[in-house]
């Protein structure tokens, strides 16, 4: 797509509706172990309009005190994050071209409502290994810029089973989740949205 940064890399299509089905039901069993919870933005303590979990070694948190930050354990239940599912490691392994595996999967469950403010993703250690973002259930309107928050942006809908990479020179760039379109999915029964990020967080 012309307009991104080098690196950036949006793969229509990617999982087909039985990958999908699978992927949810592998999602199902992490939240089962790994509950949903309200994060809050650093200082202010605002709440996000999304719901987090993780799964893998480590997972990204954030709350009022400490901030955005990568730990071992869920702030809500103080046991650790779910293995990293080998579903999500195959895919990461065919589309990062990077060559030592996640540490962290993110799943944000974006209910029809919610959106993301542009932000770069930049607390991991280790910026030469890319972002992988899997998208389920309903479509969003998700907005890419450059490496400034003032640069440019360009708009492009993300439908289940799509992929986006953020690695190269788009690695730090700002990007966010404009709006959900309700309704455009069948995927979830409930309606919604989930995010899945893979990210390798330590050299």
């Amino acid at each position: 797509m012309s307009g991104l940064l080098n690196g950036i890399r949006h793969l229509p299509g990617y999982l087909d509706r039985t990958r999908q089905e699978a992927l949810v039901e592998v999602i199902r069993a992490v939240v089962a172990e790994a509950p949903l919870y309200v994060p809050a933005m650093p200082g202010t303590g605002k709440p996000m309009s999304v719901r987090m979990t993780n799964c893998g070694p480590l997972g990204w948190v954030t709350d009022k005190e400490r901030g955005y930050r990568y730990q071992p354990t869920h702030p809500a239940t103080g046991g650790p994050w779910p293995e990293m599912p080998k579903l999500l490691l195959d895919i990461w392994n065919d589309v990062s071209g990077y060559e030592k595996p996640p540490e962290a999967c993110l799943v944000n469950f974006y209910s029809d409502d919610a959106r993301m403010g542009l932000h770069q993703d930049k607390d991991e250690q280790d910026l030469e290994a890319p972002v992988v973002s899997i998208s389920l259930g309903n479509s969003c309107l998700f907005r890419v810029g450059g490496l400034n928050r003032n640069d440019r942006t360009l708009s492009f809908k993300l439908a289940s089973g799509d992929l986006v990479v953020l690695g190269g020179e788009g690695r730090l760039c700002f990007h966010g989740v404009d709006r959900i379109y309700p309704a455009t999915s069948t995927l979830l029964k409930n309606g919604g949205r989930i995010n899945l990020t893979l990210r390798r967080v330590r050299p």
